[in-house]
């Protein structure tokens, strides 16, 4: 793997502002999460995933699971950083015909490898795919993005005593954990206690991130996440719902709202001004 502190932070600055464009062209949309796990997906793009944007189908890639499904806007806004599709795609988000929809669809986007939406089935469909990997002889690696609150969902357990079984030692599952859920904070919806704790005990390697959005540390997660540890890996990363925006990180609930376009110059801003103080510019 190859990684660049400042190419990956340039980058997560890029998607977060293709998420808020996008969501702005709607109105609307899944903020919080998409924000929280922008810092992910660019670790995940900038060198760490075996992809190729001009064959987005080539057998030997690396696949990538966006369980929690509703933040497809953070998928989407990667995916056009690195050329999948062109940008003026992002302003048709969740619209007619839109190659966009809420929910990420293989069979609409370029780059989408699995088609996600019901919180906990992306687990399975992970774990099946890993486990396929290793039947037909691949080396490839299966990522696996779940929310905090989608883990109130059984299917997720069932498929992680599977994966634990079968020792998938090419399955890394990433928990954005970001304390919230459209219900309201996890802890009171459903209290998960440790989730680390819960993953080791199915048999996990478990690596717990405290800061979520930084991206060396990130980095690190998954370098240590792809040592042969003999079983499957789970990165917790303690991330913020909105991240990156004041308004949101600061917002009740954010799992869902409103952007609207005349706020996308000050959010831009925002931005970049992070990533200046970031990189200690």
């Amino acid at each position: 793997m190859t990684f660049d502190k400042e190419q990956a932070s340039i980058l997560a600055a890029q998607i977060r502002k293709n998420i808020l464009r996008a969501i702005a062209s709607k109105g609307t949309g899944h903020v919080g999460g998409s924000l929280s796990i922008t810092d992910a997906l660019a670790v995940l793009y900038s060198g760490v995933m075996n992809i190729d944007p001009s064959d987005p189908d080539k057998p030997d890639r690396d696949i990538l699971v966006l369980s929690k499904g509703h933040t497809g806007p953070a998928l989407y806004g990667v995916l056009a950083e690195k050329g999948y599709f062109d940008k003026s795609l992002l302003d048709t988000l969740n619209k007619n015909d839109t190659h966009l929809p809420s929910h990420a669809d293989r069979l609409k986007t370029p780059g989408v490898d699995v088609s996600t939406g019901s919180l906990g089935q992306g687990a399975s469909l992970a774990a099946g795919s890993a486990f396929a990997d290793r039947l037909d002889g691949k080396q490839n690696w299966t990522y696996l993005i779940l929310g905090d609150g989608e883990l109130d969902e059984g299917q997720v357990w069932e498929s992680v005593l599977f994966a634990a079984s079968r020792k998938l030692t090419h399955l890394i599952t990433v928990i954005d954990a970001n304390g919230k859920q459209l219900d309201g904070e996890t802890d009171k919806v459903c209290c998960l206690g440790s989730i680390e704790n819960k993953f080791e005990a199915f048999g996990y390697h478990v690596i717990s991130v405290p800061d979520g959005s930084d991206v060396e540390s990130i980095y690190q997660a998954f370098t240590e996440a792809h040592e042969d540890h003999g079983c499957p890996c789970a990165i917790v990363l303690h991330t913020k719902k909105g991240a990156g925006i004041r308004k949101y990180e600061e917002m009740d609930n954010c799992h869902s709202t409103s952007v609207k376009t005349d706020e996308l110059p000050a959010f831009f801003e925002e931005i970049d001004t992070r990533l200046k103080e970031y990189l200690g510019g």
